[in-house]
């Protein structure tokens, strides 16, 4: 066996033609010429009625029988000539390849991903459950309506008297009776006693006394009032700020939930976007391969566009009858010459 690789580019050329010329003599029927084919090549040769068989000698595909082999001179009479103008075959065949590919992708189905909501998040339960929960503040609002209806009913003025009025009493009653005393023992020294004079100044020291107590119990009954009307003031202003303090609870819950509802609404509305984007991931997978068809068949629009021209010629065959016949006249009309 040579071994082409110690050979020079000279003596592979030569080699060449010479097997080139060995392995084109091996052709039958005509087929004189070694050739390059594409499958649009060897499809145009087969329907123009290339053979497409194999070569016992050289194992190479053969297709004589077709486009004028057989090594005929001149085209025969009653000929017909039909000439097909198409695109290159190399650009015929990317084409079609393109369109296969496309309708092997349109016979798939697609696996559309689902359209999902999101969910509630953890602040917006915690708002629904505040929300639920009614009578916040209606404790309070109770207690100060209880103590402005106690303020209201007026309070008992006795529980506020000086617990030490009788002692009061008592000591105005000690002072008059020694000064009652005192005014007989003067007169009994002036020698006055039980004189008229005398039962003036005891009527006197008598009015006095109970004057004494009469303005002292006045005093102590008014600041056991001021003191009645000081609780009962305090008891309407505690009633009216607990009023107030159960609706302010009531709103501060208010705010509470505006704000849990708030806050987790947006954290829904980014857990949607999330979902939103993740859906729109999958969609643009699963579309890819057709916007990759797409982006082959702008491609190929804009290639530049180019033609191929194939003529083929038919012609009536000979029947062997035929060739007989007019190889039997011929015979004849020599034999009479």
């Amino acid at each position: 066996m040579i071994d082409i690789t110690t050979l020079t580019l000279k003596q592979k050329i030569e080699l060449f033609k010479k097997l080139y010329k060995e392995i084109s003599g091996k052709g039958i029927n005509g087929d004189t010429e070694l050739a390059h084919i594409n499958t649009f090549e060897a499809r145009i040769l087969k329907m123009y009625g290339g053979a497409g068989s194999i070569n016992e000698e050289t194992g190479l595909r053969q297709y004589f029988g077709g486009g004028g082999s057989g090594g005929g001179g001149g085209q025969p009479a009653n000929t017909t000539q039909m000439q097909t103008v198409r695109e290159a075959p190399e650009i015929e065949a990317r084409k079609i390849a393109l369109y296969d590919q496309a309708a092997s992708l349109a016979s798939q189905p697609i696996a559309l991903p689902a359209i999902q909501v999101a969910a509630p998040t953890t602040l917006q339960q915690q708002g629904f459950q505040s929300a639920g929960t009614t009578g916040v503040g209606g404790q309070t609002t109770q207690a100060g309506i209880g103590s402005i209806l106690q303020a209201q009913a007026g309070p008992n003025i006795s529980q506020f008297y000086n617990p030490y009025q009788s002692y009061v009493t008592d000591e105005i009653n000690r002072q008059a009776q020694q000064a009652q005393n005192q005014l007989s023992a003067t007169a009994i020294g002036a020698g006055a006693f039980g004189g008229g004079r005398q039962g003036v100044a005891q009527a006197e020291l008598e009015r006095a006394r109970l004057a004494t107590i009469g303005q002292s119990q006045a005093q102590g009954f008014g600041q056991a009032l001021q003191a009645a009307q000081n609780q009962q003031s305090i008891g309407l202003q505690a009633g009216q700020q607990l009023g107030a303090f159960g609706a302010q609870q009531q709103a501060m819950q208010q705010g509470d939930i505006q704000s849990l509802l708030q806050a987790g609404g947006i954290q829904q509305q980014l857990g949607q976007q999330a979902l939103e984007a993740q859906r729109q991931t999958q969609l643009q997978q699963a579309y890819e391969p057709y916007q990759r068809t797409e982006f082959l068949k702008g491609i190929m629009t804009n290639l530049p566009t180019s033609q191929s021209g194939i003529t083929a010629t038919t012609a009536p065959g000979t029947s062997p009858l035929a060739q007989a016949a007019g190889a039997g006249l011929g015979a004849y009309m020599a034999f009479r010459k």
